[in-house]
Protein backbone atom coordinates (compact mmCIF):
# COMPACT_ATOMS: atom_id res chain seq x y z
CA UNK A 1 0.00 0.00 0.00
CA UNK A 2 1.43 3.37 -0.92
CA UNK A 3 0.44 4.93 2.07
CA UNK A 4 2.61 2.82 4.25
CA UNK A 5 5.32 2.30 1.87
CA UNK A 6 5.19 6.33 2.51
CA UNK A 7 6.70 6.13 5.79
CA UNK A 8 9.78 4.05 5.35
CA UNK A 9 10.98 2.77 2.03
CA UNK A 10 13.75 1.62 3.89
CA UNK A 11 12.20 -1.09 5.72
CA UNK A 12 12.09 -3.84 3.23
CA UNK A 13 15.84 -4.27 3.62
CA UNK A 14 15.73 -4.47 7.42
CA UNK A 15 17.33 -7.46 8.66
CA UNK A 16 15.17 -9.63 11.30
CA UNK A 17 15.17 -9.69 14.38
CA UNK A 18 16.80 -12.30 16.68
CA UNK A 19 14.78 -15.91 16.84
CA UNK A 20 12.05 -14.33 13.75
CA UNK A 21 13.57 -16.93 11.52
CA UNK A 22 11.85 -19.22 14.02
CA UNK A 23 8.58 -19.37 12.50
CA UNK A 24 7.12 -17.68 8.93
CA UNK A 25 6.63 -14.64 8.41
CA UNK A 26 3.38 -14.30 7.80
CA UNK A 27 2.55 -16.27 10.92
CA UNK A 28 4.34 -13.46 13.09
CA UNK A 29 2.56 -10.73 11.31
CA UNK A 30 -0.90 -12.69 12.51
CA UNK A 31 0.28 -12.94 15.91
CA UNK A 32 1.10 -9.48 16.14
CA UNK A 33 -2.65 -8.32 14.41
CA UNK A 34 -4.12 -10.83 17.22
CA UNK A 35 -2.27 -9.08 19.94
CA UNK A 36 -2.78 -5.65 19.11
CA UNK A 37 -6.86 -6.04 17.45
CA UNK A 38 -7.46 -7.63 21.60
CA UNK A 39 -5.78 -4.36 23.09
CA UNK A 40 -7.93 -2.14 20.52
CA UNK A 41 -10.95 -3.98 21.25
CA UNK A 42 -10.86 -4.01 24.86
CA UNK A 43 -9.53 -0.32 25.43
CA UNK A 44 -5.94 -0.88 26.27
CA UNK A 45 -5.46 0.98 22.98
CA UNK A 46 -8.10 3.56 22.89
CA UNK A 47 -9.02 5.03 19.88
CA UNK A 48 -6.68 8.11 18.67
CA UNK A 49 -3.67 6.07 20.35
CA UNK A 50 -0.58 6.52 18.43
CA UNK A 51 1.28 3.19 16.76
CA UNK A 52 4.98 3.57 16.64
CA UNK A 53 6.75 0.71 14.37
CA UNK A 54 9.81 0.57 15.68
CA UNK A 55 8.29 0.70 19.44
CA UNK A 56 6.41 -2.49 18.52
CA UNK A 57 8.96 -4.04 16.83
CA UNK A 58 10.87 -3.95 19.67
CA UNK A 59 8.24 -5.14 21.65
CA UNK A 60 7.27 -7.97 19.73
CA UNK A 61 11.17 -8.18 19.04
CA UNK A 62 10.67 -8.90 15.34
CA UNK A 63 11.67 -6.67 12.32
CA UNK A 64 9.72 -3.95 11.01
CA UNK A 65 7.98 -6.21 8.31
CA UNK A 66 5.55 -7.95 10.74
CA UNK A 67 4.79 -5.13 12.33
CA UNK A 68 3.76 -3.13 9.00
CA UNK A 69 2.10 -6.26 7.78
CA UNK A 70 0.22 -6.46 10.87
CA UNK A 71 -0.95 -2.62 10.69
CA UNK A 72 -2.37 -3.69 7.20
CA UNK A 73 -4.32 -6.00 8.18
CA UNK A 74 -5.79 -3.77 11.01
CA UNK A 75 -6.34 -1.17 8.48
CA UNK A 76 -8.23 -3.44 6.21
CA UNK A 77 -10.51 -3.96 8.96
CA UNK A 78 -10.69 -0.04 9.99
CA UNK A 79 -9.49 -0.26 13.23
CA UNK A 80 -6.46 1.47 12.31
CA UNK A 81 -5.60 4.71 10.38
CA UNK A 82 -2.47 4.85 8.33
CA UNK A 83 -1.93 8.86 6.98
CA UNK A 84 1.04 9.69 5.03
CA UNK A 85 3.54 12.08 7.16
CA UNK A 86 0.71 11.87 10.08
CA UNK A 87 1.57 8.58 11.39
CA UNK A 88 -0.61 5.63 12.35
CA UNK A 89 -3.29 5.50 15.39
CA UNK A 90 -5.89 2.97 16.23
CA UNK A 91 -8.91 4.10 14.42
CA UNK A 92 -11.45 7.02 16.00
CA UNK A 93 -15.34 6.96 14.77
CA UNK A 94 -17.47 9.92 14.51
CA UNK A 95 -20.55 10.18 16.79
CA UNK A 96 -22.84 9.80 14.12
CA UNK A 97 -20.84 6.39 12.32
CA UNK A 98 -21.35 4.92 16.65
CA UNK A 99 -24.63 5.58 15.96
CA UNK A 100 -25.11 4.16 12.80
CA UNK A 101 -23.66 1.13 13.93
CA UNK A 102 -25.57 0.53 16.60
CA UNK A 103 -28.88 1.57 15.00
CA UNK A 104 -27.86 -1.36 12.88
CA UNK A 105 -27.08 -4.00 15.24
CA UNK A 106 -30.14 -3.15 17.26
CA UNK A 107 -32.10 -4.61 14.23
CA UNK A 108 -30.38 -7.29 13.31
CA UNK A 109 -30.02 -8.58 16.97
CA UNK A 110 -34.15 -8.16 17.41
CA UNK A 111 -34.22 -10.13 14.12
CA UNK A 112 -31.82 -12.59 15.86
CA UNK A 113 -34.41 -12.83 18.65
CA UNK A 114 -37.27 -13.15 16.24
CA UNK A 115 -35.53 -16.06 14.54
CA UNK A 116 -34.74 -18.16 17.74
CA UNK A 117 -38.27 -17.20 18.95
CA UNK A 118 -39.45 -18.62 15.97
CA UNK A 119 -37.33 -21.75 15.85
CA UNK A 120 -37.38 -22.18 19.39
CA UNK A 121 -36.35 -25.99 20.75
CA UNK A 122 -36.24 -27.26 24.59
CA UNK A 123 -32.62 -27.57 23.77
CA UNK A 124 -32.71 -23.93 23.35
CA UNK A 125 -34.30 -23.35 25.89
CA UNK A 126 -31.67 -24.80 28.03
CA UNK A 127 -29.06 -22.96 26.70
CA UNK A 128 -30.81 -19.57 27.40
CA UNK A 129 -31.93 -20.40 31.46
CA UNK A 130 -28.13 -21.44 31.24
CA UNK A 131 -26.89 -18.11 30.17
CA UNK A 132 -29.29 -15.99 32.10
CA UNK A 133 -27.85 -18.04 35.16
CA UNK A 134 -24.75 -17.78 34.29
CA UNK A 135 -25.49 -13.48 33.77
CA UNK A 136 -27.14 -14.16 37.62
CA UNK A 137 -24.23 -15.06 38.99
CA UNK A 138 -21.90 -12.70 37.39
CA UNK A 139 -24.15 -9.59 38.89
CA UNK A 140 -24.30 -10.96 42.14
CA UNK A 141 -20.09 -12.31 42.32
CA UNK A 142 -18.54 -10.61 40.07
CA UNK A 143 -18.09 -7.19 38.23
CA UNK A 144 -17.53 -5.69 35.01
CA UNK A 145 -15.26 -7.90 33.30
CA UNK A 146 -17.39 -11.21 34.47
CA UNK A 147 -20.98 -9.83 33.41
CA UNK A 148 -19.51 -8.60 30.64
CA UNK A 149 -18.46 -12.24 29.45
CA UNK A 150 -21.91 -13.38 30.51
CA UNK A 151 -23.50 -10.91 28.33
CA UNK A 152 -21.19 -12.09 25.32
CA UNK A 153 -22.32 -15.76 26.11
CA UNK A 154 -25.93 -14.84 26.36
CA UNK A 155 -26.01 -12.86 23.27
CA UNK A 156 -24.13 -15.89 21.31
CA UNK A 157 -27.07 -18.65 23.11
CA UNK A 158 -29.47 -16.20 20.80
CA UNK A 159 -27.36 -15.80 17.54
CA UNK A 160 -27.01 -20.06 17.55
CA UNK A 161 -30.88 -20.57 18.19
CA UNK A 162 -31.86 -18.36 14.90
CA UNK A 163 -30.21 -20.65 12.92
CA UNK A 164 -29.07 -18.02 10.77
CA UNK A 165 -25.15 -18.10 10.76
CA UNK A 166 -24.99 -15.23 8.04
CA UNK A 167 -26.93 -13.41 10.23
CA UNK A 168 -24.83 -13.99 13.48
CA UNK A 169 -21.40 -13.16 11.59
CA UNK A 170 -22.86 -9.93 10.38
CA UNK A 171 -23.94 -9.01 14.31
CA UNK A 172 -20.46 -10.15 15.59
CA UNK A 173 -18.50 -8.38 13.01
CA UNK A 174 -20.40 -4.74 13.61
CA UNK A 175 -19.77 -5.35 17.26
CA UNK A 176 -15.94 -5.66 17.02
CA UNK A 177 -15.92 -2.37 14.98
CA UNK A 178 -17.56 -0.33 18.30
CA UNK A 179 -16.64 -2.72 20.73
CA UNK A 180 -14.04 -0.17 21.70
CA UNK A 181 -16.82 2.52 22.66
CA UNK A 182 -18.47 0.10 25.18
CA UNK A 183 -15.96 -0.47 27.62
CA UNK A 184 -18.23 1.74 30.32
CA UNK A 185 -21.44 -0.56 29.86
CA UNK A 186 -21.36 -2.51 32.73
CA UNK A 187 -19.63 -0.32 35.08
CA UNK A 188 -22.16 0.47 38.01
CA UNK A 189 -24.53 -2.03 39.61
CA UNK A 190 -27.47 -0.31 38.10
CA UNK A 191 -26.07 -1.35 34.52
CA UNK A 192 -25.44 -4.51 35.20
CA UNK A 193 -29.18 -5.08 36.82
CA UNK A 194 -30.84 -3.12 34.10
CA UNK A 195 -29.03 -5.54 31.25
CA UNK A 196 -29.53 -8.56 33.70
CA UNK A 197 -33.89 -7.99 33.74
CA UNK A 198 -33.71 -6.92 29.80
CA UNK A 199 -31.86 -10.62 29.29
CA UNK A 200 -34.70 -12.08 31.55
CA UNK A 201 -37.84 -10.32 29.59
CA UNK A 202 -35.51 -11.52 25.81
CA UNK A 203 -35.33 -14.83 27.28
CA UNK A 204 -39.13 -15.35 28.50
CA UNK A 205 -40.24 -13.98 24.91
CA UNK A 206 -38.14 -16.59 23.02
CA UNK A 207 -38.82 -19.58 25.51
CA UNK A 208 -42.45 -18.81 25.00
CA UNK A 209 -42.15 -18.76 20.85
CA UNK A 210 -43.34 -14.83 20.57
CA UNK A 211 -41.60 -13.25 18.21
CA UNK A 212 -42.61 -9.72 18.42
CA UNK A 213 -42.14 -9.30 21.81
CA UNK A 214 -38.60 -11.05 21.46
CA UNK A 215 -38.13 -8.70 18.49
CA UNK A 216 -39.23 -5.32 20.37
CA UNK A 217 -37.36 -6.48 23.98
CA UNK A 218 -33.94 -7.24 22.17
CA UNK A 219 -34.71 -3.28 20.42
CA UNK A 220 -35.40 -1.77 23.92
CA UNK A 221 -31.83 -3.67 25.19
CA UNK A 222 -29.04 -2.54 22.70
CA UNK A 223 -29.40 1.36 23.21
CA UNK A 224 -29.83 2.89 19.79
CA UNK A 225 -32.59 4.84 20.48
CA UNK A 226 -32.34 8.55 21.59
CA UNK A 227 -32.43 8.16 25.25
CA UNK A 228 -30.61 5.16 25.22
CA UNK A 229 -28.03 6.27 22.88
CA UNK A 230 -27.39 9.73 24.99
CA UNK A 231 -26.61 7.85 27.96
CA UNK A 232 -24.06 5.89 26.06
CA UNK A 233 -22.78 9.05 24.90
CA UNK A 234 -22.40 10.30 28.19
CA UNK A 235 -19.58 7.83 29.53
CA UNK A 236 -17.90 8.44 26.40
CA UNK A 237 -14.62 11.22 26.55
CA UNK A 238 -15.29 12.87 23.33
CA UNK A 239 -11.85 13.17 22.74
CA UNK A 240 -12.11 9.30 21.61
CA UNK A 241 -14.74 10.14 18.79
CA UNK A 242 -13.51 11.77 15.29
CA UNK A 243 -14.78 14.94 14.09
CA UNK A 244 -17.90 14.75 11.67
CA UNK A 245 -17.27 15.37 8.04
CA UNK A 246 -17.27 19.19 7.53
CA UNK A 247 -16.73 20.31 11.26
CA UNK A 248 -13.94 22.92 11.77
Amino acid sequence: MEHIDSLDHALDTEPAASGEEARPRGGRAAEIREALQEEIETGKLPPGSPLDERALAARFQVSRTPVREALQQLAAHKLVTIAPRQGITVARLSISRVRAIMEGIGELEATCARLAARRVDDALRRKLEAALQQCQDAAVEGGTEEYGAANVAFHEVIYVGSRNPYLADLIRDARRQILRYRLRDFVTKAQINQSLQDHRRIARAIEDGDEVAAGQQMLLHVPSGSTGFSEFLARIPMHLFEAEPGDA
